[in-house]
């Protein structure tokens, strides 16, 4: 007879009071109808305030709603707002009220990115605080944000742990050469199509751009499946926002 195997220590905690609470991470992408412009100066900005105002009320409440502008930037996009609450619940409320409004009904949904926060299972052996940073995601720590669904290939979860930690020092490494260009890791599995969704925020695109150059040297890009589509957003207040529109 076979020895049975023991039943595995659980992966959850055995109660509600040991859970540590993890955000939920919203990215939200509208294009606006044309149509939009074609109303009078004074119902444009009557639909931008209701729209804002919403948006407000959630924020004096606890979520925390950072709006981008990607007119000009992208073709099929105008602007997005990225999410965060304790409660998926409350996003889900909150952009049923927002459909509601004039504004709303002249939108329409292109993209969307939801994820949670997490602990990273790879060590910064250079900045071991950077860990604890990204268990719970600040937003807004620069004018411009760089965001894109991220998928790893079913060979990489194949690697033995110490592999895959070996590859992520160089990555980790080359990230922390550019020190204006804060990164925001969250994880998707089984709640979106992706594995992570991945947020770079900073002051200076001309980082950015040279840090993804450099990462595409690296043996971590080996195991890529996807990183697009690509979203480049200006940040603002609400009313900046919904003003290029």
């Amino acid at each position: 007879m076979r020895p049975q195997r023991p039943f595995p220590e659980p992966a959850t905690p055995k109660t509600d009071a040991e859970r540590i609470p993890r955000q939920f991470i919203s990215f939200f992408f509208f294009k606006v109808d044309a149509a939009f412009r074609q109303l009078t100066d004074e119902q444009q900005a009557q639909a931008r305030s209701e729209f804002a105002a919403v948006i407000k009320k959630y924020e004096e409440s606890g979520t925390l709603v950072i709006p981008y502008s990607t007119v000009g930037v992208k073709s099929n996009c105008d602007f997005f707002l990225w999410r965060i609450d304790f409660k998926m619940e409350r996003l889900q409320q909150m952009q049923s009220e927002l459909n509601r409004t004039v504004l709303g009904k002249y939108t329409t949904p292109v993209y969307s990115l939801l994820s949670m926060s997490k602990r990273s299972v790879y060590v910064d052996k250079l900045n071991p605080e950077h860990d604890d940073v990204r268990s719970q995601i600040k937003p807004g720590r620069g004018k411009f944000i760089f965001v894109y669904p991220f998928v790893k290939t079913r060979e990489w979860y194949l690697l033995h742990s110490q592999t895959r930690q070996g590859i992520m020092d160089e990555h980790i490494y080359i990230g922390n050469k550019y020190p204006t260009v804060k990164v925001n890791t969250t994880y998707s599995f089984g709640l979106d199509d992706q594995d992570f969704v991945v947020a770079f925020e900073g002051d200076y695109p001309e980082d950015f751009l040279d840090l993804v150059m450099e990462l595409r040297e690296t043996d971590s890009s080996r195991y890529t499946e996807r990183d697009t589509p690509f979203y480049t957003g200006v940040m603002g207040t609400v009313e900046e926002v919904l003003e290029t529109l």
